[in-house]
Formats: structure tokens, C-alpha cells, sequence
């Protein structure tokens, strides 16, 4: 039965063939917010008439289209690949088969061009109950960021901009991925030290530790800078596609109770260290293995790590860290292993 509430939206996405032709999505995401929308841009009449001192409705046009926002989710078990690949560009196309039912992605930074994804938004109309499809084409990840938090289910926030919006589009039948779990901050271990290596594309960390002290957040962000304004003429006030035009960044933080060992050493003699941030879940049949999302950052540096006496309570420090190339690694690796056969 419809609420006409938020209890009846739904979120899809489809991978694009071209960038910025809209498909039908394929696939459905439980997820907890959104915030896409269309950024019109109106010009206004600056023509001064006689007789009148108001601008003129009849001399308002749209030049430019433009759509942006955010989604936020939890991460689940199954299904995130899709929106990996596009946080960072990466060449995966078919997960690699393990032993049966399990499989392996291997995401790494790559070249954002040509690549879009379709998203549709089903936004509840309250007096009517009617779920009214919102899709939006040529959408690109200019920034994400993945959370665990204490006693917390981990999210991931992707930041999008797109090309257009269409509301004629019909509302696509939504397909929960079954037996879609997720993943939770109890099974999160956060290592730090080691030897980063990269062999037949997969990076690895050998000789690292679990830190040992409290942790109760860790929160990684990427960012891909892009031109996200160019208008043309002959393109209707739509944009072209959005390229790559600065620096990309991955960034981070963590809060922990104070470690100077662990923490405030490296801190101050500017080392160089591997992050991994693993995350287990269930057994995937009688694989082996077991779903897992892990990070590794091979060449870490912290760029903040003040510990703060606020009172009679447990003293605590933020970290900033930054993730940079050794010029041998990736400067991210994001892993995944589930039941998922393809993207």
C-alpha cells in the first residue's frame, strides 16, 4: 500500500554506453538520502523600457542545464561495484571468478572519460501516493566518502554531477539484489605499517599491524576535480561532457583515543605508511571466503594528529591523513569479494 511518503522511493542506477545518453536503470539500491536536482540558469532582461521598471516574464529564458547532488548509503554486500568503479575510474568490467560462489573486484584508479551513469530517483508524491520518476543522465562521481563509525552501519556518499533531467521517463521496476547484507562497524579493522606491493595488478600489505588503540571513526574521501561548465553553442544549454581539470585528492580522518606511538610518532617524523581499512563479512557458500570490502592506501602520510586534554575524560586526537603515490602502487585500492558474477 502507498504512503506517499519516503517509505515508497526508490534509487536505481544504470551504467551509460554513452556518456550522457540516458539508459534504463538496472540497478536498485536501498539507500538513505538524496539531494540531486536541477541547477537551471535563467537569463534576465536588463533592457531598460519605457513605461515599465519591472522585468518582463516574456524575456526570461534557460541558457544553461545542469544537475547535482548527493546520495547516501549504506554499504551493502552486494551490488556496490558499479558505484566503485565510477567513484574511481577504474577498468573493471567482469569480476574474477574465485573459488565458486565467490568473486573479485579490483578497483584502482583510471580515466574518468566516457564514462556515465543513468540515475532515477522515485520521489513519493504525498497527496497522491504516485512515485514520480526523477532521471537524471550523464552523471559522473566528482567526490565520494566512505564512513565506519562506532556502533554504526559504514556509509558511502558519492557526489554527483550530471547533464540533464527528465521527469517523462517511466519509473523503472526496482530489483533488490537478494540476500544483500551489510557490513558493520564490529567487523572493521583498521592496520597501519608494512610493505605495499602490487603484483599482476592487485595491491598488497605484508608486515603491517591492527592498531591497537580506540579508534571510533574512520572516514576516507576522494575527490576528482572536473570541468563541470562547459557550454557550447549548438548544445541546447546542455554541457559537454565533464573532464578531469585539477588534481584529484584522497583524503582522511580518523578519531581515536591518544597514541603516540601508533599515531603522534608518525605524525611528527613525517613518515610514510600503508593504511588498509578491512571490512568482513559472512561466509560466501562453501567458498572460502568470506564478503569483504577492504582499502589500501600504500603511501599515507598524517597530516594532522592533535591530542587534547578537554577535561577529566579519556584524552583524545583527530587525524587528517593524506593519501599519495609511491610511485609504484596505486594510490588506492579498493578490493571487493562477494557473490556478485558482474558489476
Amino acid at each position: 500500500m502507498a504512503t506517499g511518503a519516503g517509505l515508497d522511493a526508490q534509487l536505481m542506477v544504470g551504467a551509460e554506453s554513452a556518456w550522457g545518453t540516458s539508459v534504463t536503470p538496472d540497478h536498485t539500491y536501498e539507500f538513505d538520502s538524496e539531494g540531486l536536482k536541477l541547477d537551471p540558469t535563467f537569463l534576465e532582461p536588463t533592457g531598460l523600457r519605457a513605461g515599465t521598471k519591472y522585468k518582463r516574464a516574456s524575456r526570461v529564458s534557460i541558457a544553461r542545464r545542469s544537475v547535482s547532488g548527493d546520495i547516501t548509503l549504506e554499504h551493502a554486500t552486494k551490488g556496490m561495484g558499479l558505484l566503485w568503479k565510477h567513484s574511481l575510474a577504474s577498468t573493471v568490467t567482469t569480476p574474477t571468478a574465485l573459488t565458486a560462489p565467490a568473486y573479485e573486484q579490483v578497483h584502482t584508479p583510471g580515466d574518468f572519460r566516457g564514462k556515465g551513469l543513468t540515475v532515477q530517483v522515485g520521489r513519493p508524491e504525498p497527496a497522491t501516493g504516485t512515485v514520480r520518476p526523477f532521471t537524471y543522465a550523464g552523471c559522473k562521481v566528482g567526490g565520494w566518502e566512505f564512513t565506519v563509525s562506532d556502533n554504526a552501519i559504514p556509509q558511502l556518499k558519492l557526489t554527483l554531477d550530471g547533464r540533464s533531467e527528465d521527469t517523462a521517463t517511466a519509473l523503472a521496476a526496482a530489483s533488490y539484489i537478494s540476500g544483500s547484507k551489510v557490513f558493520s562497524f564490529a567487523n572493521a579493522v583498521l592496520k597501519l605499517g608494512g610493505t605495499a606491493t602490487t603484483t599482476s595488478g592487485k595491491t598488497s600489505v605484508t608486515g603491517n599491524t591492527a592498531v591497537a588503540t580506540v579508534i571510533t571513526e574512520v572516514s576516507v574521501q576522494g575527490a576528482a576535480p572536473m570541468a563541470t561548465d562547459r557550454f557550447g553553442i549548438g548544445n541546447s544549454g546542455l554541457k559537454a561532457e565533464q573532464l578531469e581539470n585539477d588534481t584529484p585528492t584522497i583524503t582522511g580522518s580518523l578519531n581515536a583515543e591518544f597514541s603516540k606511538a601508533e599515531l603522534y610518532d608518525h605524525y611528527t617524523a613525517n613518515d610514510t605508511i600503508p593504511v588498509v581499512l578491512l571490512l568482513t563479512g559472512d561466509a560466501i557458500g562453501a567458498s572460502s571466503s568470506n564478503d569483504t570490502l577492504e582499502i589500501i592506501l600504500p603511501a599515507v602520510k598524517l597530516k594532522a594528529a592533535a591530542p587534547n586534554v578537554g577535561g577529566p575524560d579519556i584524552v583524545s586526537m583527530s587525524c587528517d591523513f593524506e593519501a599519495y603515490s609511491d610511485e609504484t602502487n596505486p594510490p588506492i585500492q579498493v578490493r571487493i569479494v562477494s557473490a556478485d558474477a558482474t558489476l
